[in-house]
């Protein structure tokens, strides 16, 4: 069967790929594209939960429409500080996800197949079919190469408790829970009266999961707050990398002519892992400016180089969490975080801390060994 003129093809469903498909409908309904996915549904089983400003009021009519949940403030709990922030926190379902692209795209722009290589301008798919078109982006997920990596991992389930849970903002940090494999904090967003989704969080060193340990912890805590858990249901697990160094050169080549965006293209923050800002960010400017032919890979190469290099900051902030802080003590670094103002905490989650916000972070005393945080300082310049 011939495939239909193509002018771009997004190879990868996930967060990254299923937004940029969303912003080019919506901008650029003109533009022929086909979403290439292995998967059944568009972005997997996922939360993404972020601050509603990590999203630029310019920007957030793409998002909007799929958030599902939203709180107007959130907690945060450490041994010695606790804290109530006025901040808008919002999260987005992965069914959410899929039933926009699936509205946005007609049928024939989905294709679920497995792709086993592509190029700039071309696509090879698993049963021996090639797809032609003047652009390609590569939107399947993270590459680890040149990269200096911790780990946050997770196991995240969403715990029906009929007697009520009594949360009424998310707590997004619970530190106060004996510190195992590094830092270690508790995650809870309820999304109704009686349904709480509970992740059990480690920054680690390495990105090993125990599945059935974790799930015990997280049942471990419900007890502990007094909460009779009826059922568990939705469930998630990952380990995202937190990055403390490395070489832009060796995660994306010179010689690499194929466009990338997500993880794949290091757009992420290095220390929170979190994706959608950038994605959102990403989306937006596809849409918009990208040149969607034979430059489009130059074009995103330039766009991730830039993101790493306003990285900085914070892969060396990271540096210190990994490596100046002894691993059941790492949370005394957020716990100093989290005694800063207000808008400092939002612009860092969003990528955008200004320099007296970086000024800020680094003053006074530091909660890590002296030494070590002055060792990891020299290291890292």
């Amino acid at each position: 069967m011939k495939m239909r003129a193509l002018d771009l093809v997004i190879v990868g469903g996930g967060l990254a790929g299923g937004l940029s498909a969303l912003a080019l409908r919506r901008r650029r309904p003109d533009v022929r594209l086909l979403l290439v996915e292995p998967g059944s549904s568009i972005g997997g089983n996922h939360l993404w939960s972020f601050f509603e400003s990590d999203v630029a009021p310019g920007n957030r009519w793409l998002t909007d429409p799929l958030v599902g949940h939203r709180w107007p403030a959130y907690e945060v709990l450490f041994p010695a500080h606790r804290r109530h922030l006025d901040q808008v926190y919002q999260t987005i379902e992965s069914e959410a996800l899929d039933r926009a692209v699936r509205a946005a795209l007609a049928p024939d722009e989905i294709m679920q197949a497995e792709v086993t290589s592509l190029g700039p301008t071309h696509v090879l798919l698993a049963d021996g079919r090639r797809i032609e078109a003047p652009a390609v982006l590569d939107a399947r997920g993270g590459k680890a190469e040149g990269l200096e990596l911790g780990w946050q991992k997770f196991v995240g389930q969403l715990l029906t408790i009929p007697q009520g849970h009594g949360l009424a903002h998310p707590i997004v940090m619970d530190a106060t829970v004996e510190q195992h494999d590094g830092y270690r904090f508790v995650y809870c967003l309820p999304f109704s009266p009686t349904e709480l989704f509970v992740e059990d969080t480690y920054y680690s060193d390495g990105p090993e999961i125990d599945h059935d340990l974790l799930a015990t912890r997280i049942g471990d805590y419900a007890a502990a707050r007094g909460w009779q858990v009826a059922s568990r249901s939705r469930e998630e697990q990952g380990a995202l990398p937190v990055v403390t160094g490395g070489d832009f050169d060796r995660l994306w080549p010179k010689h690499d002519p194929v466009a990338r965006a997500g993880a794949r293209g290091g757009f992420f923050h290095p220390l929170t892992s979190y994706s959608l800002p950038d994605a959102v960010r990403f989306a937006v400017w596809l849409a918009d400016k990208a040149p969607l032919d034979g430059r489009l890979g130059a074009a995103t190469r330039a766009r991730a180089r830039r993101h790493w290099k306003r990285g900085a900051f914070y892969r060396l902030l990271t540096a210190l969490l990994f490596h100046a802080a002894d691993p059941h003590q790492r949370y005394l670094v957020l716990e100093r975080f989290y005694r800063l103002s207000g808008p400092l905490i939002a612009r860092f989650y969003a990528g955008t801390s200004t320099g007296l916000d970086k000024a800020r972070v680094l003053s006074g005393k530091p909660p890590v060994p002296f030494f070590r945080a002055l060792r990891v300082l020299k290291d890292s310049l």
